[in-house]
């Protein structure tokens, strides 16, 4: 418990010498937005970050930006450093469906809006916007590629995300929504790999080992994809379709390179703006005037257009 408390304090104190304080508030005279999110070694989540803290300053607001690294304890403490530096809203990537609904109910009885972005909670009335890219309609147009791509026939294996993730969830169950019509189209393999790129070369390594024979692979994320993309090359098994899903830059860089046949793009900075856009309104006029949920669509990235989109939207 000792342990524990000291590295709570060391964790708060960082922030507040990272993040923007109600020092530099006080200094500026400009209201303070705060940004978390997962780890920005995923260059979605970086991309998110840096979206929402460019547009927030654009709008004439000091931003902090710091990660959770989806640990729902550190993210409490986030939470508790937005409150004491009296950020005017917080735009957050959560670290779980249920594990954040404290944390964000804790900033709403502060008086701080949330604005949710790329995964929900599981509870409603208590973030002001939770907008989310359309996941299951992103996994039903990449499994159409994938399929099309597959001639409707062949054996499979499917990397599975973060099983504690909704996310993950909403895009196996897109994914085999569409897959499962084809009685051709043949799953040999399914596991997780924790959206994890090093996960997935291992968990792919060892799936061929037994099963040689296959003719594709589809990930619930990009970082998977190419992690069994560099797995299946190392084995002499290029030709294996690999489709993913998130429309990373180094996904992006895949396709065109002809390792990844095909991903979907999240619009991540789509989001993100709008997030930021929504705080801004609701801080100025009491309200967004949009649902609290919102869905954005996906949209399909193959070799054809891929030099089209740039960092998680189109250039």
């Amino acid at each position: 418990m000792i342990h524990r408390s000291i590295a709570s304090l060391a964790t708060i104190a960082a922030a507040l010498l990272c993040g923007c304080g109600s020092g530099n508030q006080a200094g500026t005279g400009k209201k303070l937005i705060a940004v978390i999110t997962p780890s920005h070694d995923n260059p979605f989540f970086k991309a998110e970050a840096e979206t929402a803290a460019a547009r927030a300053r654009e709008l004439g607001y000091e931003a902090s930006v710091n990660s959770h690294d989806d640990d729902a304890h550190k993210q409490d403490q986030l939470i508790d450093v937005a409150i004491a530096n009296k950020a005017a809203a917080i735009i957050l990537d959560n670290a779980g469906a249920d594990a954040s609904v404290t944390a964000v109910r804790k900033a709403k009885a502060a008086g701080i809006p949330s604005f949710l972005i790329d995964r929900e909670i599981n509870v409603n009335g208590v973030a002001v916007s939770q907008i989310v890219s359309n996941n299951y309609q992103g996994a039903s147009i990449g499994a159409q590629e994938f399929v099309r791509l597959m001639g409707e026939k062949g054996n499979y294996i499917e990397l599975v995300g973060r099983e504690s993730d909704t996310n993950a969830g909403v895009r196996t169950r897109g994914y085999h929504d569409v897959l499962d019509k084809y009685e051709a189209l043949k799953q040999v393999g399914r596991q997780s790999a924790n959206w994890s790129q090093t996960e997935a070369f291992q968990k792919i390594e060892t799936m061929i080992q037994g099963n040689r024979a296959i003719k594709g692979v589809i990930a619930g994320n990009d970082t998977m994809a190419l992690g069994a993309a560099a797995a299946l090359k190392n084995a002499g098994m290029e030709k294996v379709i690999v489709v993913g899903l998130d429309g990373s830059p180094d996904a992006i860089a895949s396709i065109q390179s002809g390792a990844m046949k095909a991903t979907v793009l999240q619009p991540a900075a789509t989001i993100s703006r709008l997030a930021v856009d929504q705080a801004h309104k609701y801080l100025t006029s009491g309200s967004t005037g949009l649902p609290e949920k919102q869905s954005i669509d996906c949209e399909l990235v193959t070799p054809a257009n891929a030099d089209q989109y740039g960092l998680f939207g189109k250039k």
